[in-house]
This record gives C-alpha cells, sequence and structure tokens, in this order.
C-alpha cells in the first residue's frame, strides 16, 4: 500500500540526538479498513479503496452502505484510493506501521481559506506608485491588467485579487521522525498545508 489517510493533530517541537530543537507535525494516520479493491476485469484498472473515521449510518447512502456492509466495516467518513502491487482483501486493516520502514513521506492536505484577497496578498505585488504627493488610494492596486484599444480584453490567468487559500496542496520529502504504533501516530519534520483537525493523505 503507498498510502494512508489520516489526520492532522497539531505541530510541537523535539530534540534530536545532537541537541537540536526540530519542528515537526504529529499526524494521526489510521487505522484504514480496505472497502473495496478495483480490478482491470471489473472497472478497468486496479487500486484499492480504503476509508478513514466513522460516518453515522443515516448519513451513509444506500450504494456506499452495500459496499460498507460488503466489506464487513462500519461506514467510513472519508475515501480514497491508492495503486497498489500487493494483493489486498475487503475488511483488511491497515495501520500506520506501513510507515515503520519509511524515511519521507509526501502529505496531501488543504490549504486554510482565506477568502477574497487583494494582489498584494494573493500575488505578492509591490503595490503601485508612492504612497504620498496626492497619489488617490492606489497605493495597494495592480494597476493596468491590458490594452486598451487591441487585443481589446483581459487575458485569461491575469493575476487578480480573488478567492485565496483552500487548495489540495502536496509537501513532498518530509522526513519521517517517528513512528508510535500504539496510539497511530506518525511524526514528520517541518509542516504541510491544513489546518488542526483537518484530513490528510499520507503517500510513501
Amino acid at each position: 500500500m503507498p498510502g494512508l489517510i489520516g489526520r492532522k493533530i497539531g505541530m510541537t517541537s523535539v530534540f534530536s540526538a545532537d541537541g537540536k530543537n526540530v519542528p515537526c507535525t504529529v499526524i494521526e494516520a489510521g487505522p484504514c479498513v480496505v472497502t473495496q479493491v478495483k480490478t482491470v476485469e471489473n472497472d478497468g484498472y486496479e487500486a484499492v479503496q480504503i476509508g478513514f473515521g466513522e460516518a453515522k449510518e443515516n448519513r451513509t447512502t444506500k450504494p456506499m452502505a452495500g459496499i460498507f456492509k460488503k466489506a464487513g466495516t462500519t461506514p467510513k467518513k472519508h475515501l480514497a484510493e491508492f495503486k497498489f502491487e500487493e494483493d489486498y482483501n475487503l475488511g483488511d486493516a491497515i495501520t500506520v506501521e506501513l510507515f515503520a520502514d519509511a524515511d519521507f513521506v509526501n502529505v496531501v492536505g488543504t490549504s486554510k481559506g482565506k477568502g477574497f484577497q487583494g494582489v498584494v496578498k494573493r500575488h505578492g505585488f509591490a503595490g503601485v506608485g508612492q504612497r504620498t504627493h496626492g497619489q488617490d488610494d492606489r497605493a495597494r492596486k495592480p494597476g493596468a491588467i491590458g490594452a486598451c484599444s487591441y487585443p481589446a480584453k483581459v487575458f485569461k490567468g491575469m493575476r487578480m485579487g480573488g478567492q485565496m487559500g483552500g487548495d489540495r496542496v502536496k509537501t513532498r520529502n518530509l522526513k519521517v521522525l517517528k513512528v508510535i504504533p500504539e496510539q497511530n501516530l506518525l511524526i514528520v519534520k517541518g509542516s504541510f498545508a491544513g489546518c488542526k483537525g483537518s484530513t490528510v493523505l499520507i503517500e510513501k
């Protein structure tokens, strides 16, 4: 299995063997349950679907309830698919021990939403003009965004103000500092996108 679903607990710091204070993030990784096994014959590709977190039965659709019942597990709140090479069966439990021999992992999370922001915060613009001598409220404005007569349009992708945050972000090559199987915890060096309690994907 190349990865697991987990939950971001928060950040802390630990001391290394040479006495340095290392910032790290604690993740509750699993346990996850195999809810579906996709095959080339039935689905056209090979993958395994895993579930994490408990969901209420009255908020689970009947098709999904049938999938969970077939796997012999309770309804799960979060699902994800991973391509795999090993053989897995329905109902198999996968724990954080998956990363016991891993040195580095990739973590996929959702960045914090910032709402509607201007170009200075969203794209790092410096602002336009000086801040005195009668400039008319242009300090944090974007300036010109296109030609006037030709082509008489604003090109797609122009950096402007808009919704910031809430994006899917993958942070690569986070060093694994410690695996605690008893509490399903994975401690990695550094930080990644997402708020406390958010759901993340951990990949080998």
